[in-house]
This record gives structure tokens, C-alpha cells and sequence, in this order.
């Protein structure tokens, strides 16, 4: 089973860069987008339901802001827009869906560096997002989690740490975070098998001709419980689909 995921930065935006056309040619079993920054009732028809998808919209309420969007070539068991938290449903953030044989948690984590405010929305969030997870994991379900985190774990996971350190997205208080779901039990299955691979960045900025010089930060995750170890086959990074100032991921798992 494929899963990819993809921060698309507008999804009308992204249509007319040939969206469909790659959708269509990489065949994904699962695609999670996010920053959809879209109503779906704004969509064109084949763009809100693709052709050989399911699909699903958590949109914002604010228009043109955020926005998560689920395609699947099966039916879910279940699928639920948002955590049950009104002001963190209200931005559209979050879609889960019951696969059966784990449960899907798609994410769009907030960007924290507008305001001290705007960081502590964002470490609400990622606190809510991750006891929702653990709540899944103790009723026995098998978790992967994917999306947009807006923070890169490591050294290795950026081009220029030092410098960004005092900048959200690459703060302790973040990386803490990423520390912790780790030690909770989820891996981050591009890194799991890629322990030493540097240069593997899934965002660059639009400036400076950052994404040419491959000047960059790996901020898009795909994390699975460690039950789902065994059936971990494959992630990859796909930075030569453009498009967006976000590249795709993917997730393989033998199910």
C-alpha cells in the first residue's frame, strides 16, 4: 500500500501545474494534501473527486487559509474531519481515516513563527494531535501520521541550523516534541531507513533560487507506531515533482 503526502501550497494553485496529470501517473493507493487553502465547494469537479478516488475536505473556516484534502482508491472504515477541538477544527488541520489495518491521522501543523501566540497554538495543537494518537495506540490500533509538521527534528534535517535555531520550526521547544513522539513509540520511517542521508529536504523557500541549490528543510513526515515495523518497505522523497514549494513524500507498507 502507497501512501504519499504533499503540502501543495493552494490546491487550485497546484491543478494548474498538472496536478491531476501526476496524481493519475503515480497511482497512489492513499494522498493526503495539505495548505489546500480551499472550500471544496470552490473546486472544480475533477479536482474534488478525482476519477478512481474517494475523497475528503477539512476546509478552514477562514477562506483561502489552510486546509487539509484525503484521496483514497478504497473506502475507508471511518473517516473523521478534525480532532474534536473547535479551535483547532476551525482551521482545518486535521482528517482521520480507519483503514482497518491502522488508522490514518493526516496533519497540517500550524506555523509558529507569526507570534508568541501563534507558537503556543502550535505546541497546543501538536500536544492534542499527539494524545490522540496515544489514545488510538492504547485501544490497540495500529497508527501512521503524515503531513506538513513545520519542523525539522535534527541537524541533519536542515541546511542551515545553527543560524535557524532561535527561528520556529528548528526551536528546542519544538524539536522536544519530535524528541517525545519518538520516545512514545512512533518512528520516522524516511529517517529510520536513512540514518545518515543529508541533502533530503521536502521544502525551500521561494527565495534566493533555494530550491535549485537544494537549500533546505525536511519538515514533511510520515511516522508510523512501531508495531508497523515489520511492514515498513519503503519511503521515499520526491523532490523532482514541482509544483509547490513543498516536494511529495511517500510511505510504503507491506499490508
Amino acid at each position: 500500500m502507497k501512501l504519499y503526502s504533499w503540502n501543495v501550497n493552494g490546491v487550485r494553485a497546484v491543478q494548474k501545474k498538472g496536478f491531476l496529470d501526476w496524481l493519475h501517473s503515480a497511482q497512489p493507493d492513499v494522498l493526503t494534501i495539505q495548505e489546500t487553502k480551499a472550500q471544496p465547494e470552490q473546486l472544480d469537479p475533477e479536482l474534488r473527486q478525482p476519477e478512481g478516488y474517494y475523497s475528503y475536505w477539512a476546509s478552514a473556516e477562514r477562506k483561502g487559509y489552510s486546509g487539509v484534502g484525503f484521496f483514497s482508491k478504497t473506502e475507508p472504515n471511518d473517516v473523521k474531519l478534525g480532532l474534536g477541538i473547535e479551535k483547532f477544527d476551525s482551521e482545518g488541520r486535521t482528517i482521520i481515516a480507519d483503514f482497518g489495518a491502522f488508522v490514518l491521522m493526516s496533519t497540517y501543523l500550524p506555523n509558529g513563527k507569526a507570534s508568541a501566540e501563534r507558537l503556543s497554538y502550535k505546541m497546543e495543537y501538536k500536544e492534542a494531535f499527539l494524545d490522540y494518537a496515544n489514545s488510538l495506540r492504547a485501544a490497540g490500533r495500529s497508527v501512521v501520521f503524515c503531513g506538513d509538521i513545520n519542523t525539522a527534528h535534527n541537524e541533519i534535517d536542515l541546511t542551515h541550523p545553527k543560524p535557524n535555531a532561535k527561528y520556529s520550526g528548528f526551536l528546542r521547544i519544538e524539536r522536544d516534541w519530535m524528541d517525545k513522539v519518538a520516545e512514545q513509540g512512533y518512528i520516522d520511517s524516511f529517517r529510520h531507513l536513512n540514518p545518515d542521508k543529508e541533502g533530503a529536504y521536502s521544502w525551500w523557500s521561494m527565495r534566493s533560487g533555494a530550491r535549485q541549490k537544494n537549500v533546505g528543510w525536511r519538515i514533511d513526515y510520515f511516522f508510523i507506531s512501531s508495531d508497523l515495523l515489520d511492514k515498513l518497505a519503503a519511503a521515499e522523497i520526491h523532490a523532482d515533482v514541482m509544483g509547490s514549494d513543498h516536494c511529495p513524500i511517500s510511505l510504503t507498507l507491506d499490508v
